[in-house]
């Protein structure tokens, strides 16, 4: 989305990005202020007071029904989220949202609406503008809504509620945006009369987030696996994860002398670091297993982070359908990558012809353990060729070379006699204009 945002402003455009309160983000994820330090200064962000009120943990402020009844509490919350659009939780932010936008074009007229799922309420905002005013819109859909990402299947019927939502939404879109081809290709078959709307914009990895260079592994003190990236995946992965390091510990002796560090998010809101797959990582440290977590990355330490590992493990849920937002860093880093994912997967078609790849095979315990042992061999025996050709193979990646072809192709749907300007750039850092919206206004 930073990326997007700094395109358009490359080529000449005027950009207002609507997000939430910083507050809200702390809630529920938390904030990376090293990304915000790469956003175009010429960027205007306002910012909505909207919150969700279920992941609010000071019960001083919880209301009577909640303390008594939270179960039932939390599935009214949910229910009224879905009262005005099909989405749980976030749905109440329709009206809110709708009433923003409406301010900001009244005050800054616009000639676009991207709209960035999730939340997919953000899509009618968008749709709201058309409707009212007929500005064009767009939806940087990622994942897309009606394919279940990581089921492989349908997440709803088309003639649900979410259904014709999705339907109205999308016909209106001048472009839509998703991240990988097996899902384009899921939207054109469902809905054949928008198919040459649908374009395939992957995630890609800033060229700043990826070291000049890489460490020479010392097998005799052992070398250091590391994953970096938010743990969602559902306990049992990491459990075949775990298993599997633990057992390539007790067969190869290069692997029983190297540790494991676990970097990201684990879990969100009050779940942060208070879940099941904490107890995982520190019942492993304690058994020896030389397993360690160090918490969240800021962005800016990223490098420095690949730096200082010799082999990257990447552990991701899903299928066909998922990608990864890191599986492209982890290819340009030029270090070997282990795979612990389906093999099936779209992260296998990024690192397919990755040099130093170990292939994917699933969370079979016995496999991971060989995937272990086979990426420290690969790790000691890399020459500077290999890391190179790893490097060489994830350029076509990076993030500008995704996003800048998609955002002209968008600005010439938009007004086909635009002059497209040079190659896309980014000003120096510096602060950009932040506003607080009123919704009470």
């Amino acid at each position: 989305m930073r990326e997007t945002a700094n395109q358009f402003i490359a080529q000449g455009w005027d950009v207002t990005v609507v997000t939430i309160a910083d507050e809200s983000w702390e809630r529920d994820f938390g904030l990376d202020h090293t990304l915000s330090e790469r956003v175009d200064p010429r960027v205007r962000i306002v910012k909505l007071p909207l919150v969700r009120e279920d992941l609010e943990t000071d019960i001083r402020l919880f209301s009577e029904d909640r303390a008594l009844r939270p179960v039932q509490w939390a599935a009214a919350y949910r229910k009224k989220g879905m009262k005005d659009f099909p989405e749980p939780i976030y749905g109440g932010w329709k009206a809110d949202l709708e009433r923003a936008v409406t301010r900001i074009h009244r005050d800054r007229p616009a000639d676009l609406v991207l709209a960035t799922c999730v939340p997919y309420v953000n899509m009618a905002a968008a749709l709201h503008l058309w409707e009212t005013q007929r500005v064009p819109y767009a939806i940087d859909f990622r994942d897309g809504w009606s394919v279940d990402v990581i089921g492989a299947g349908e997440a709803f019927a088309p003639d649900s509620f979410s259904g014709r939502w999705e339907r109205k939404v999308l016909s209106q879109a001048l472009s839509l945006w998703l991240v990988n081809d097996p899902i384009a290709d899921w939207y054109r078959e469902r809905h054949p009369d928008l198919a040459d709307r649908f374009h395939v914009v992957r995630n890609g990895y800033d060229e700043d987030s990826v070291p000049a260079t890489t460490r020479t592994p010392d097998p005799e003190a052992g070398l250091t696996f590391g994953h970096l990236g938010v743990v969602t995946s559902p306990p049992r992965i990491l459990k075949a994860v775990l298993d599997g390091w633990r057992i390539a510990r007790e067969r190869d002796p290069l692997v029983a002398r190297s540790r494991m560090e676990i970097r990201g998010q684990i879990g969100s809101g009050a779940a942060r670091e208070a879940n099941a797959h904490m107890e995982m990582i520190r019942q492993a440290h304690a058994q020896g297993q030389a397993v360690s977590f160090g918490g969240p990355a800021p962005k800016a330490e990223v490098p420095d982070i690949f730096a200082s590992w010799d082999v990257l493990l990447l552990m991701i849920m899903g299928g066909k359908y998922m990608t990864s937002g890191k599986v492209y860093e982890y290819a340009a880093t030029g270090l070997p990558v282990m795979s612990a994912h389906a093999v099936e997967h779209d992260a296998t078609t990024v690192m397919t012809g990755h040099p130093l790849w170990t292939g994917a095979f699933g969370f079979d315990e016995e496999a991971l353990a060989g995937a272990y042992i086979d990426a420290a061999r690969i790790a000691v025996e890399a020459t500077d060729e290999d890391r190179a050709a790893a490097r060489k193979h994830a350029a076509q990646y990076a993030r500008a070379t995704q996003m800048g072809p998609a955002v002209r192709r968008l600005i010439a749907r938009v007004d086909p006699g635009a002059t497209q300007l040079g190659e896309p750039g980014v000003s120096s850092p510096s602060s950009s204009t932040h506003e607080v919206e009123d919704l009470s206004a």
